[in-house]
Formats: structure tokens, C-alpha cells, sequence
């Protein structure tokens, strides 16, 4: 199974195999809730990232608005978990290192039709825009596309949580597992920047246990008690940690109360799944529990079956909920 760090340092995809039995629930009663600010609908808060379907767009088989229609009548959804792959102009922005403005009349398109569909987005996944890069030339282009990314959050109406990731790289220098004090006060100035645009414009702004040091919970928990504003969060991939099991184990359970988004990869869906999802539930966690399952085959069957069983879980708290 891929992930996007794979993706990122161009590894190539691994394929999935087929996947046997029928996925549960199709055709599922509708996910549609409140756009209301600041609050999520009660109830099936689940979305897919798009990047389970970065194959697709790879091959030119699917773009945002193909994405759209993919959320809301393929799979009954009201979110759309955006990977920065579906966005115009990624590939030159990212690949080739350009800042790239998104064209007002493209932005306009884009909440059309999320518009059209009764779908807001929940966290917008800003790529090629870490905070900090080993090259201070790159440190200065991914701050312009930054900037330009929460234009875009502001212009779509994100009530959710806009992710840049930190840097400065996927791996540290000589086993280096921290930021030095410079990168890390350079870290914090930036994300309190964003911080406050995004708490003005009715969203979250933060890192991901992703990239470099912030793959461990240490780090990220200094992090965001460094930068300690309210516009400030981040999201939490799931047993995504360096470490052990038992480290991973223990940062998904103390990282629960501090998430605003959450991305499941194919481990956990096929794995300690509810135990999981109790975390976040017992923490009080108030965002979208998020599928992440890229495959270069099947993925439209993929994701329909991890999200089934998504909603598996979220029906046996519903039919908990119920009982005197």
C-alpha cells in the first residue's frame, strides 16, 4: 500500500491485489449535514482523502470535479478531503518548483460545483508548501504558494483544517530526530502567521506526523505548544508515527485530543480499526475521520470498502447511542 511520502520522494506505487467479499453498506443512507461555520454535522463525519485516487489523476482519468462527483453519488458523502494532486498546476508547482497563482476563474468553478453538489471541504492538504526547506530559496517559494493555498481555503469556504506540512525534509541529516533551535523558531513564527489568517476566515491551520522530526509525537506536542494559538492544530495519520507499535500506539491515543483531522491508511481499516476510532470518540476529537487507501488497481472498489467499514463502526455507535 502506498502512502504519499511515498509518492513524494517518487518511489513507485506498490499494487494492492484483489480484494475478496462484497464492501458493506452500499448505498448507505445520506451524509449530507450542516455548512454551518465552525461546526461539523453530528453524525457520519467521513470523508476520503483524495489522494487514494492520485493513480487516477496520474493517468489523467480523473480531475477535482470528477473527485466531486466521485464523493457525493458514488460513495453518499458531504465532504471532499482535498489532496493539493487535484488542484490546477500541482505538477509544475510542485514538481518543477514554481509559484503558480490559482485563477479566480478556476476558484470560481471549483465552489460551483462544490456547491452544486451540497459538498464543503474538510481539510485541504497544501503540498510543496512546508514551512521550512533546506534550500532557503525553496523556503521562500513554498511560503508565496502558502499563502497563496489559504487564499484559496478562504475563497472555498474551508470550515476545516488547511495542512502544511513542516519540513524541512523527509529525513534529517545525520540522524538528526529534532529541529535546531533556528528551525524551530522559524517553524512556529510561520505557522502563527497562518494561524491567524485561518482563525480569521473560520478554519485551522497545522503540521502532520508526516515529515521530518514531526513524525514523532514529542515533537509535534512541542510544536503546538510553541505556536499555542487557537488557529492552530494539526492532522494525524493514523499509527503514521516513527517509532515502535507500542510508541505508535501511545501517540495516536495522546495525539487524540489535540487533532482536527485524521487520515486512516489501509493498515488501520484492515486492522485495530475500532480501537482506533474509540480513541478519537473517547478524546472528544470533533473532525472527519478520513479514509487514505492509494492503490494503482481497484480504487474505486478500495474506497468504497474501507469507507464501509468506516461506517460499520459509526453505526455500532449509533445503535450504542440508542439503547436506554
Amino acid at each position: 500500500m502506498s502512502t504519499r511520502r511515498d509518492f513524494f520522494k517518487k518511489s513507485s506505487l506498490a499494487a494492492l491485489g484483489a480484494i475478496t467479499g462484497p464492501a458493506l453498506l452500499k448505498g448507505a443512507s445520506s451524509d449530507v449535514g450542516s455548512k454551518e461555520y465552525g461546526k461539523y454535522p453530528e453524525r457520519r463525519k467521513l470523508s476520503v482523502l483524495s489522494y487514494s485516487f492520485n493513480s487516477l489523476v496520474g493517468r489523467g482519468m480523473q480531475d477535482i470535479f470528477g473527485y466531486f462527483e466521485t464523493c457525493r453519488y458514488r460513495y453518499n458523502l458531504d465532504a471532499a478531503d482535498l489532496w493539493g494532486g487535484h488542484l490546477k498546476d500541482f505538477f509544475e508547482r510542485y514538481d518543477t518548483g514554481k509559484y503558480i497563482p490559482f485563477e479566480d476563474t478556476w476558484i470560481a468553478n471549483v465552489k460551483e460545483a462544490l456547491e452544486e453538489r451540497k459538498l464543503f471541504i474538510p481539510n485541504l492538504t497544501a503540498d510543496g508548501c512546508h514551512v521550512m526547506d533546506f534550500n532557503p530559496e525553496r523556503t521562500e517559494l513554498n511560503y508565496k504558494n502558502a499563502l497563496e493555498h489559504l487564499r484559496l481555503a478562504k475563497k472555498l469556504g474551508v470550515i476545516g483544517f488547511v495542512r502544511f506540512d513542516t519540513g524541512p525534509g523527509w529525513e534529517m541529516p545525520n540522524g538528526r530526530r529534532d529541529w535546531t533551535t533556528e528551525e524551530f523558531d522559524f517553524t512556529v513564527k510561520r505557522y502563527k502567521e497562518y494561524a491567524q489568517y485561518a482563525y480569521d476566515n473560520g478554519f485551522r491551520v497545522g503540521a502532520e506526523n508526516h515529515m521530518g522530526p514531526s513524525g514523532e509525537w514529542r515533537n509535534l506536542k512541542k510544536l503546538y505548544d510553541a505556536v499555542d494559538h487557537p488557529g492552530f492544530s494539526f492532522c494525524v495519520h493514523i499509527g503514521g508515527w516513527k517509532g515502535t507499535d507500542e510508541e505508535k500506539d501511545l501517540a495516536d491515543r495522546e495525539s487524540a485530543k489535540f487533532a482536527a483531522h485524521t487520515h486512516i491508511g489501509w493498515n488501520i481499516i484492515n486492522g485495530p480499526l475500532e480501537e482506533k476510532m474509540n480513541n478519537l470518540r473517547k478524546a472528544g476529537y470533533p473532525g472527519y475521520y478520513s479514509v487514505e487507501v492509494p492503490t494503482d488497481e481497484n480504487q474505486y472498489d478500495i474506497v468504497e470498502t474501507a469507507l464501509s467499514k468506516v461506517r460499520t463502526v459509526m453505526h455500532k455507535w449509533d445503535l450504542e447511542s440508542l439503547r436506554p
